[in-house]
């Protein structure tokens, strides 16, 4: 399905108990395709949800700028996920010490303009401290029956919503631990939210809303709540109010309230410890579906390496992603060494006998200390892939810069023909059969692109840099090879670069 140029109609604008929500598009910016289509049909078959949070700036989550929080009724559940893969998304899982019970997580690809949108579904209310999301308010359905329909999103009665946020807020940035870390003050995005909130919410109905459907929270507290979540309150006050709210909502939380505290204030030190001492790693997802390892071939002035930072840049951003080099993999210490020896060996002979520079290599053949240096290539490269097939079968996402094929020969070596029996005598075979048996062990990536670039367009991109007599060779084999029979997906790299990654994106989007 092509969702770039998909455009849903407007929607008429809802309303209930008076709210309007706010404006998107006009003369701001316009939402993205994919994300127009998905509100248009998540309306239009009925599906109950609404965007319950953040709703300040709608604008940035219409535009894919924002994650969409999106709270949806259970029932609606399947319904809900078999739409977002009707429409191309992908599951995602976070890391184990980030996952919460209700939540769902879902990547998108907005094919025009190249955006991932990140879906971060809610089928319950569990929020809190960032550190550990302890408490479950029990309210969905409320919540979702005050939501009505605007321009683009669902979004909740801003009364119901306020009243959500002022417990979000004292949760997670009124507890001790919160202010003695520094983390008490509401970011500047937060006190924006609270001011928008409070200007279009009731405070008469709000606290009608808190008596009915979460009674534990009285009159007294709640005022007090509001009180400690305004910018600017006393530290003071909003620890008490923050201790007496956990409390009154114990019979709601994950964990006791004790140990929900030692393990925030642990995770608290841990994070204050990667921040200064050890570099903090970051929080990015796996596919639910498993990784890949995604391989980019061409000849020289193909765009190899534009197309695998732009990828790796693209995909890293939300997902664990590597970055590995086959055609230059890291060298093992026997690499090393022998490659040492070779230099003086050749440093040697070149000041003995001037005129057999070339080592003595004649054409089809391949001197001895040249098979040797092919083989340890090729197990340093087997090496390799044995780690990145390990990666991916753990979940992460390998983009790799070049990849030895058999269709490959002047690049990678891996398609070399055997030696002849004539040829070399039986030490050099056996290393050519070991060098063989190194490649035979690498099978195709899971994505295979191969950039094709007619071998005139190569030399003028590269002529600078590279002489015509090494780039017209190589880019000569990519653009003869024969790809029937294998996994190879053919990108033609003589377009426009903005055209090539396009489609790049979309290839890889659709194999993941």
């Amino acid at each position: 399905m092509d969702l770039a140029g998909s455009e849903a109609s407007s929607p008429s604008i809802g309303t209930s108990n008076g709210e309007l929500s706010h404006e998107i598009g006009g003369d701001g910016p316009r939402p993205l395709g994919l994300i127009s289509a998905l509100c248009t049909t998540l309306r239009d078959e009925d599906v109950l949800y609404c965007h319950w949070k953040s709703n300040e700036a709608l604008d940035r989550s219409a535009t894919g700028e924002n994650d969409l929080d999106l709270l949806v009724g259970r029932r609606d559940a399947r319904r809900f996920q078999e739409i977002l893969y009707r429409f191309g998304f992908r599951p995602a899982v976070a890391r184990p010490v980030d996952q919460l019970p209700g939540i769902f997580h879902a990547y998108g690809l907005d094919q025009e303009s190249g955006k991932l949108v990140h879906v971060h579904a809610h089928f319950q209310l569990v929020l809190g401290d960032d550190m550990t999301k302890n408490f479950h308010l029990p309210i969905e359905e409320p919540y979702l029956g005050s939501s009505f329909q605007g321009p683009l999103f669902r979004t909740p009665s801003a009364d119901f919503e306020f009243a959500v946020f002022v417990i979000r807020m004292i949760l997670k940035h009124a507890t001790w631990d919160a202010i003695l870390m520094l983390q008490g003050s509401l970011s500047s995005s937060e006190q924006r939210e609270y001011v928008d909130l409070s200007d279009r919410s009731d405070a008469q109905a709000v606290r009608r809303l808190v008596a009915e459907h979460l009674p534990v929270i009285d009159e007294d507290l709640w005022e007090l709540c509001v009180s400690a979540a305004r910018p600017g309150s006393s530290a003071w006050i909003r620890m008490r109010v923050a201790r007496r709210l956990q409390r009154r909502l114990r019979a709601h939380s994950r964990r006791p309230l004790s140990a929900d505290t030692g393990l925030r204030v642990w995770r608290r030190v841990k994070r204050l410890i990667a921040r200064y001492v050890v570099p903090r790693r970051p929080r990015r997802k796996r596919l639910e579906g498993g990784g890949a390892v995604v391989a980019i071939v061409g000849g020289d002035g193909a765009g190899k390496s534009t197309a695998v930072a732009e990828l790796q840049g693209w995909l890293s951003r939300s997902f664990v992603t590597t970055q590995a080099h086959l055609g230059k993999p890291p060298r093992s210490m026997i690499s090393v060494v022998a490659r040492g020896a070779w230099g003086i060996v050749r440093w040697i002979r070149r000041a003995e006998e001037p005129a057999a520079g070339s080592g003595g290599r004649t054409e089809g053949h391949r001197p001895a200390a040249r098979l040797v240096w092919d083989l340890l290539t090729a197990r340093d490269r087997y090496r390799l892939y044995r780690r990145i097939r390990r990666l991916s079968s753990n979940g992460g996402i390998v983009i790799c810069d070049r990849y030895p094929l058999p269709q490959v020969r002047l690049m990678d070596g891996a398609g070399r023909e055997p030696v002849g029996s004539g040829e070399g005598g039986r030490a050099a075979r056996f290393l050519v059969a070991r060098e063989r048996r190194y490649y035979r062990q690498i099978l195709y990536p899971d994505i295979l692109l191969v950039l094709r670039v007619d071998p005139d367009i190569a030399v003028s991109r590269k002529l600078s840099e590279e002489g015509e007599e090494f780039v017209r060779p190589r880019s000569e084999e990519i653009w003869r090879a024969d790809w029937s029979g294998t996994p190879a997906i053919i990108v033609d790299a003589g377009r426009p670069k903005a055209e090539v990654l396009r489609e790049i994106r979309s290839v890889v989007w659709s194999r993941l």
